[in-house]
């Protein structure tokens, strides 16, 4: 099958959710469970995992799960009072972020990449909306490993999503999502086995 054929087929295997004030798209199973498995060993493996520290509310704490900043050079961010420099490209990595341009039809130059050792690490109410990332980025979310519940609620008029983030799904946060949502992976203490996600975005060069 042909590249463009595997785009085509991923588009038609779309699910969109029709919410105020975002767009939101879930593909359940972008990547193949065999391919899925393969790139989530190899990451495990060969990145240097960092279990970082930020501030909240005037607090340093451990953040519940490791994480990798990866991209080009210029893409630095800011959050929670730690700049974060992103660590060089893997190859694998390099080429998602190609594949899934091809997809969404939108560049990515940088990726978060969080490990989740089980159902206790998990990520706060939150929203990507750094000012590096511009007003109305598009994010787009790669899961592997466990499935994992993923919410995402309005910060004004209570309209709330659920959804399962299930191995090789990927889901595209777009529109003004970041500037009206929150979203966030809660604790399931069932979950008993690792979850990898990638979270690729675009961060405009200088000048």
């Amino acid at each position: 099958m042909t590249r463009k054929a595997q785009s085509d087929n991923r588009k038609a295997e779309a699910q969109q959710f029709l919410l105020p004030d975002a767009a939101i798209t879930l593909w359940p199973a972008w990547l193949s469970a065999g391919r899925a498995a393969i790139i989530q060993a190899q990451l495990t493996t060969e990145l240097s995992w960092r279990q970082e520290q930020i501030r909240i509310y005037g607090k340093t704490v451990s953040i519940p799960r490791r994480q990798v900043w990866m991209g080009d050079p210029h893409c630095s961010y800011k959050y929670s009072g730690v700049r974060f420099i992103p660590a060089s490209w893997h190859p694998e990595v390099r080429h998602l972020a190609t594949e899934l341009s091809d997809v969404v039809g939108r560049p990515f130059n940088c990726v978060l990449l969080n490990l989740y050792a089980n159902g206790q690490d998990h990520m706060g109410w939150h929203a990507d909306n750094e000012p590096e990332l511009g007003r109305a980025p598009v994010i787009a979310s790669l899961s592997l490993g466990a499935a994992r519940r993923f919410d995402l609620q309005h910060r004004q008029r209570g309209h709330q999503l659920q959804l399962q983030l299930d191995h090789g799904s990927l889901l595209l946060m777009a529109g003004d999502c970041q500037q009206y949502w929150q979203h966030r992976l809660p604790k399931q203490s069932r979950v008993a086995t690792p979850r990898l996600n990638l979270t690729f975005r675009y961060i405009t060069p200088p000048g």
